[in-house]
């Protein structure tokens, strides 16, 4: 009798389960992957961290919402006689200490129109390359790619590692020759913070303490060249976020004074208003002096900025395009002296060349695709048969066709979010399989396999309630999306290789182009149903590709928790 009870119990207590699951909707919970970012965050044992951001990185994979495809490198070109320039493994390019034989100006292109040049407002890689050439932070990278002093000179810690205490070079001085000092630092993190702002990646500030106002325990000293920062746990990368263009400083009253920043009630419209047109105040090696939006920039030498002696490139001239192949033709034409994409038609040949002037170089990042979690896409289905429908696409897509026949650079396969080579923060690399972690997929260490899996995929489809008749979908079960990406002959050229992948089961995927500034806006309000995506890290600690999909993350393009 106790048996049949329990055996009913039982069953009651699944049927109840699989209501609960069926209500819910298609969305994850979200509420344990926040609470665990936010564990790994105070966490001071790091070989418990480097556990726990596995689990995270679990969950996360288990959504199915990203579907990584392969690890980056970089590409770009520069003429023969270009010496100086250097780049991180961010992705973030430095050109103040360029030479070009007798030449006192370089002309770039390295994207299209940017979509925010206000440092704590900018999310994209080409505005971080432009952040760091305009602006500074208290510590920025070398010609080696390791950490350097910029506006600080030297920095102490307290010994339980909470409390950094940076003094700053003195004389620092903004474009317009006003003061830089500590307080400069202090008005702008708290800036970054603040909700009205909307910086995406206000939460990279989350590890300081706060006071009982909200703001930032961030102080300065009196006469300016002491900034105290407390944390609420110890961190071991403190030194790379600031390093990093949200904690650069901003000139309060040039940001408080731009027309469109507030409304007549003093609402705060943009916070980045100040920051749309050429002529706004900065502090690195270069000003903007001119901006013909869609078309051009041109950045010229700060006198103000404290090492403008050692700044060797007076002028930079960019170029705003997407069109690779416009872009290379003005390269080879002699028009423009480096740029940052290739149309891939030309990559075999510049390969096989061994041409000196074509440049791969390591790059820490993961192309991917995107799910938005809230797509109508999912309606009717509960979440596991939603992560099903995601991961099975991801099962269907030959990563080697890709990379040999558009990436065509020798790029790495993909098979989870965090990338190769990233290191652990407990001495080791996070991406290998050891005694204490496997991965899923212990041969690729991944959460997919290198190679396509249709009829693995087709049975994720059927959980999900599609019908397949020799291996094609069924009429009866259409499934159809649209892909958003950004023009380029290489994104565009993975979209159709991917489309042709899906089609192979009967799955149909639409194209959707749109220019840069636009497709950036459009991925992060949700307003797609899958989308191109591409993460270069920030710095070198798995943390930087968890955190950014809490709910509260400017980043969170998946919308997990929304």
């Amino acid at each position: 009798m106790k048996k049949l009870l329990a055996l009913l119990l039982a069953v009651l207590m699944l049927a109840a389960g699989a209501n609960a699951l069926a209500d819910a909707g298609s969305e994850p919970d979200w509420t344990e992957y926040n609470a665990l970012i936010a564990q790994i965050k105070a966490e001071t044992d790091f070989a418990l961290r480097e556990e726990l951001m596995h689990k995270a990185e679990d969950i996360l994979m288990g959504t199915g919402a990203l579907v990584p495809i392969f690890y980056y490198n970089d590409l770009y070109m520069k003429k023969d006689g270009i010496e100086g320039f250097y780049a991180n493994l961010y992705g973030t390019k430095f050109f103040m200490h360029t030479t070009f034989g007798d030449k006192d100006t370089l002309r770039i292109q390295l994207a299209s129109e940017p979509d925010r040049l206000d440092p704590a407002l900018n999310s994209s890689v080409d505005g971080a390359c432009l952040a760091a050439n305009s602006f500074g932070g208290l510590y920025t990278y070398d010609a080696n790619g390791q950490l350097a002093p910029n506006f600080a000179q030297s920095y102490e810690t307290s010994e339980d590692g909470l409390t950094w205490t940076f003094t700053l070079k003195e004389g620092l001085k903004w474009s317009n020759g006003d003061p830089l000092t500590a307080k400069d630092f202090v008005y702008s993190w708290n800036r970054a913070v603040n909700p009205d702002t909307a910086a995406d990646y206000a939460y990279m500030l989350g590890g300081i303490a706060t006071n009982d106002d909200g703001t930032l325990k961030v102080s300065a000293s009196e006469d300016g060249l002491k900034l105290t920062v407390e944390l609420a746990a110890p961190c071991a990368y403190f030194l790379d976020l600031a390093a990093f263009p949200t904690f650069y400083p901003v000139h309060q009253a040039t940001v408080e004074a731009a027309p469109g920043f507030k409304d007549a009630d003093g609402k705060v419209l943009d916070a980045g208003a100040w920051a749309t047109d050429a002529g706004f105040v900065s502090c690195g090696a270069y000003v903007l002096q001119e901006w013909k939006h869609n078309e051009s920039m041109v950045y010229v030498k700060n006198p103000n900025y404290f090492d403008a002696e050692n700044v060797t490139m007076d002028r930079l001239e960019f170029m705003l395009s997407a069109d690779d192949a416009v872009i290379y033709a003005a390269y080879n034409a002699g028009n423009l002296d480096f740029i940052d994409t290739v149309p891939t038609d030309a990559i075999q040949t510049l390969l096989a060349e061994q041409n000196p002037e074509f440049n791969v170089v390591d790059q820490l990042g993961t192309y991917y695709m995107i799910f938005n979690v809230k797509s109508p896409l999912f309606a009717g289905l509960n979440v596991e048969q939603a992560a099903n429908v995601r991961k099975a696409i991801g099962l269907l897509l030959d990563r080697q066709y890709i990379v040999d026949t558009v990436a065509q650079a020798g790029q790495q396969l993909a098979s989870s979010f965090i990338p190769a080579g990233m290191l652990d923060g407990n001495g080791g690399v996070f991406k290998v399989n050891d005694e204490k972690y496997t991965y899923p997929v212990p041969e690729a260490e991944g959460y997919y396999g290198l190679e396509p899996d249709v009829e693995g995929a087709i049975a994720l489809l059927e959980t999900a309630g599609y019908k397949f008749e020799n291996g094609m979908l069924s009429a009866e079960t259409p499934l159809s999306f649209e892909y958003l990406t950004n023009p380029s002959t290489g994104h565009e050229g993975i979209a159709q290789c991917m489309q042709q992948d899906l089609a192979a089961v009967g799955i149909e995927m639409t194209i959707k182009t749109s220019e840069w500034d636009v497709f950036l806006n459009e991925r992060k309000d949700g307003h797609y149903d899958v989308a191109r995506n591409g993460w270069i890290a920030d710095f070198n600690d798995p943390i930087n590709m968890l955190e950014m999909w809490t709910t509260e993350s400017g980043n969170n393009d998946a919308q997990f928790g929304r």
